[in-house]
């Protein structure tokens, strides 16, 4: 056999073996992916557009409704970022529960052998609308302080330092991941968002009563209530203490859970 037939079968072979093995996708390809799965639902679209209307509602709502002395930056801030707070986690829960509950998980998992990389990219893109609608609420906050008070004749105070804004980012974020992992745990839309209204609403009326019935549940409370400990970053300063029980609740309500949700995603059968 010649030199240039060897040369040949061997260009051959090598060019089979490159068509044999796929590049792998880009984390960043799957991150966009994931992101416009997030706005191609007519639940998704709706979800994001509440975000809007809610922001500009709340906004409208202060300047009517609010006294003159409470017309300050904090004020606006705070009122818009609270239903964010509350449709944010919605979104991030969807966007994982939707690879079970509307069976795309066999397409997306063929594309994407590796769960944890989807998993990852839906974490990603769930952070990123956390962020940008949070900055959003600033804006919205921004423009109705500066309409408020030209409206009122009230005097314009920016109350918010870029600690405390970040805070509140901090705080919502962890809202957030709250319905990430609800996602990770239940693989289910509507068993996940029922749970998560009560992890919301339910769980701390039961702390709520707790206070008011055992004596030393005040000293506990702070360090097993997630929604207290998160309340403590949309306050302003927050001491060393509430940092503490900012980290303790997050690990026991939010990390733990999610790993062993991870685990359990990555395991589960997707029909």
């Amino acid at each position: 056999m010649t030199a240039m037939t060897v040369d040949s079968l061997d260009t051959t072979a090598a060019g089979r073996a490159d068509r044999g093995t796929p590049k792998r996708i880009p984390l960043t390809r799957v991150v966009a992916v994931e992101l416009r799965k997030m706005f191609n639902t007519r639940s998704g679209f709706w979800l994001m557009a509440s975000i809007v209307i809610a922001g500009v509602g709340t906004t409208v709502g202060i300047i009517l409704l609010a006294p003159e002395s409470e017309l300050t930056y904090y004020t606006f801030a705070k009122a818009v970022g609270f239903p964010m707070a509350i449709i944010l986690p919605m979104i991030a829960t969807l966007s994982i529960t939707g690879e079970w509950s509307q069976r795309s998980g066999l397409t997306t998992f063929t594309l994407v052998p590796r769960r944890n990389r989807v998993i990852v990219a839906k974490g990603l893109t769930s952070l990123g609308v956390g962020v940008v609608a949070m900055l959003f609420a600033f804006a919205v906050g921004a423009v109705g302080n500066l309409v408020g008070t030209a409206i009122t004749g009230a005097d314009l105070v920016w109350d918010v330092s870029l600690t405390e804004g970040a805070t509140i980012v901090l705080g919502s974020l962890l809202c957030l991941l709250t319905g990430t992992m609800l996602g990770l745990l239940i693989r289910s839309s509507v068993a996940a968002l029922v749970v998560y209204f009560m992890y919301a609403f339910v769980l701390p009326s039961l702390f709520g009563l707790l206070m008011t019935t055992v004596d030393w549940f005040p000293d506990v409370r702070p360090w097993i209530d997630l929604n207290l400990a998160e309340s403590f970053l949309f306050n302003g300063q927050v001491t060393g203490e509430q940092w503490a029980n900012v980290a303790v609740t997050a690990g026991v309500w939010i990390i733990v859970p999610a790993l062993l949700g991870l685990r359990l995603a990555m395991r589960s059968e997707v029909k």
